[in-house]
């Protein structure tokens, strides 16, 4: 399978970028907890050069906690600044303004010996489509300031939002970079939603789950889908388990034909809902 997936307002919004980020202190970039690093931009560490940066590792909710610890100390380890945090319940919003304001220690004390008094901290908002950015922003603001939506590409436009008196945030619409040089990123970006549904082969993407899963939590497609007349065999080839997940969930289309599809996207919904418990699938 071949992934691309880059609409036009998205070069006119890397431009964008490109001009605000002269007004910038601090680069917010928020990843997928459950993908951080492919679920970063390239282009943002380009752009954010010389700026203080803090990595948002969002849905740490669907995340594996040791996957993450290790993610977190990966990115420290590289000079960022790592909040884990999961927006839509506002587990870990707390501790983002205190490590805002750490990042930008130095800019602070600068402006302080200027004579500059009480000017915010102006971040930028940044992340590719579909990473919570305006749900972040929303609950950060503690109003719905941004608009947001589950479909990859709702936020379009630029929008200051003034937090406090401390804090400025820019928000940005996701940016994703125009060609993907590793297949298996495009892969784990498709597997969390990040890249529209429709224009993806659900049924070899559901293959391409059940690998993963075989080799990161061996157990889990059987704890979930055997019965007890038809015990799931993780051993199986990707396609029999596919095959045994439609016998189990009942997935039957007209003609009384196993429906692979039906079958595809329900591991595929189920994954992405959380139904598995915890799963990074991605390792540093």
């Amino acid at each position: 399978m071949q992934f691309q997936w880059y609409p036009g307002h998205m070069t006119k919004a890397k431009r964008q970028m490109q001009e605000d980020i002269k007004l910038i202190d601090l680069v917010i970039e928020l990843v997928d907890a459950r993908i951080p690093l492919s679920s970063r931009n390239p282009d943002i560490d380009e752009l954010g050069k010389n700026k203080s940066r803090l990595i948002l590792m969002n849905k740490s909710d669907l995340a594996d906690d040791v996957a993450s610890k290790e993610w977190a100390a990966f990115f420290k380890e590289k000079g960022y600044f790592v909040v884990e945090l999961d927006a839509r319940s506002k587990a870990g919003m707390k501790q983002v303004t205190a490590v805002v304001m750490e990042a930008c220690k130095e800019k602070i004390e600068r402006d302080r010996k200027r004579g500059i008094k009480n000017r915010p901290v102006r971040a930028m908002v940044v992340g590719i489509p579909n990473v919570g950015k305006s749900t972040f922003i929303n609950s950060y603001a503690g109003k719905a300031c941004a608009k947001t939506g589950n479909k990859p590409g709702v936020t379009k436009g630029k929008q200051w939002i003034r937090l406090n008196k401390n804090v400025e945030l820019l928000d940005t619409p996701g940016i994703l970079w125009p060609k993907f040089e590793d297949q298996m990123v495009g892969l784990r970006l498709a597997l969390i939603g990040a890249i529209k549904d429709e224009i993806l082969n659900i049924d070899e993407l559901s293959l391409e789950l059940i690998k993963i899963l075989k080799e990161y939590y061996p157990g889990v497609l059987a704890a979930r889908y055997s019965t007890e007349e038809n015990p799931l065999s993780e051993d199986a080839e990707p396609v029999e388990v596919l095959k045994q997940i439609a016998e189990n969930r009942k997935c039957i289309s007209r003609g009384n034909e196993l429906d692979y599809s039906k079958a595809a996207t329900l591991l595929i919904d189920e994954f992405r809902s959380g139904k598995f418990g915890k799963i990074t699938i991605e390792r540093p």
